[in-house]
């Protein structure tokens, strides 16, 4: 067996099933979940039209590369979220369609990290997505966490990376906006990120899921396409960013997403997938060419986070801090032992939250998740109202003394 598999640490949702094991919930409450960033709106009916007309087209092989409609269609949508130049993103070379970004970014870290090196590093945000460590660790290299705290306004603190740990960094995380934080980078962040890309020769690897999602139609948050052309990047030399039709456009089971960015690496990566049996199917691609051609059901569900947070917070924000964040579909409050408050709260009320320690890693300077949850707003409006109440329930009997 592969060595390193044993440096795999268990999923945030085993250590949560562990935890879990054994607790009674109240007879008769339904259980809510609020603990995995898996949007439960209803899929957009053209999105399943779209998918149900193609399904003929599962008797052909699919193209690693995909269809052309679909790199075009991606392309679009990348270029009007961003508004970026038109025909500055090539969609024959800089656009390609991934079965989701788990697997994405996974894959991406074995073509890019060179093993043969002295101490590969991979940088990452702490608190992070898992799947950015063990994809490092599987490739071969350290990963390397940059704790994001509320001092730091939740952004990683590039600044405090030792030049030793740049000099062998082949690949940096970013996560804009940040899971589960919700912080957004802004450009000046992001060119100093590609600056430091440029000196010491890495690549950034740019998750950005959640940059639908957003509180202010007038300020979306800037991706690092933008940072890289007004930086001079004009063909996005050492960028490479991420995105999924599961957030923006509700449909997680699709398993459609889009890598987009340096065509060199973009090339490499390619290969990588053909060899590695990556390719989407056609129904999907297919489906999938709609869902990215059309932004109207976008802000729908857009507008439907928003109307969570406004109807959420207030039923919590006078006992703990659920501040609406400036990306994504997450509180992270401060909740003192974050194992003990996500177990009781299950036992008492049947709402199950995410420890924010199961988020993150153990540094010298601790882990930046304990104490803290996430609590995921992807059910409907009425089912999170039902489970904020619930725990505002749980919150004021707490208080109540013995």
């Amino acid at each position: 067996m592969n060595p390193r598999l044993d440096s795999l640490l268990p999923y945030p949702f085993e250590r949560l099933r562990l935890l879990l094991k054994g607790a009674t919930p109240p007879a008769g409450l339904p259980h809510i979940s609020m603990s995995i960033g898996e949007p439960r709106h209803a899929p957009p009916g053209f999105i399943l039209d779209a998918l149900r007309t193609a399904l003929p087209s599962i008797g052909s092989y699919p193209s690693t590369l995909g269809i052309p409609e679909l790199r075009v269609a991606a392309a679009g949508a990348l270029t009007r979220r961003y508004t970026l130049p038109t025909g500055s993103l090539d969609p024959e070379t800089m656009v390609l369609p991934v079965n989701g970004t788990r697997e994405a970014l996974f894959a991406f870290v074995q073509t890019v990290v060179n093993d043969a090196a002295v101490n590969p590093a991979v940088v990452m945000p702490n608190p992070f997505y898992q799947i950015y460590e063990g994809a490092a660790l599987l490739a071969g290299a350290e990963p390397v966490f940059l704790n994001a705290t509320a001092d730091n306004d939740y952004l990683p603190d590039l600044g405090a990376v030792p030049e030793a740990v740049w000099k062998r960094c082949q690949l940096l995380f970013l996560c804009n906006p940040g899971n589960p934080t919700g912080a957004v980078m802004n450009l000046d962040y992001l060119r100093a990120a590609l600056a430091l890309a440029d000196q010491y020769d890495f690549v950034i690897a740019a998750d950005e899921c959640y940059a639908d999602l957003y509180p202010d139609d007038n300020a979306p948050p800037p991706g690092l396409l933008q940072a890289a052309l007004s930086a001079g990047h004009s063909r996005f030399e050492r960028c490479v960013v991420f995105h999924s039709l599961s957030k923006r456009s509700s449909v997680p089971g699709l398993r459609s997403g889009i890598v987009a960015g340096d065509p060199a690496l973009l090339r490499s990566f390619l290969l990588y997938r053909t060899y590695h049996g990556g390719a989407m199917p056609p129904p999907t691609q297919i489906a999938s060419v709609h869902a990215w051609n059309d932004d109207t059901h976008v802000a729908a569900n857009r507008n439907l986070y928003r109307q969570k947070f406004r109807e959420v917070r207030p039923l919590l924000s006078d006992l703990i801090d659920v501040e609406s964040p400036a990306g994504g579909f997450y509180f992270w409050p401060q909740v003192g032992d974050d194992e003990r408050f996500t177990r009781e709260l299950f036992e008492q009320q049947h709402v199950t939250l995410l420890p924010g320690s199961y988020l993150a890693r153990d540094t010298a300077t601790g882990n930046p998740g304990r104490g803290r949850v996430r609590i995921s707003l992807v059910a409907s409006v009425e089912e999170c109202v039902v489970a904020a109440r619930r725990i505002r329930e749980f919150l004021l009997a707490r208080r109540q003394p013995c």
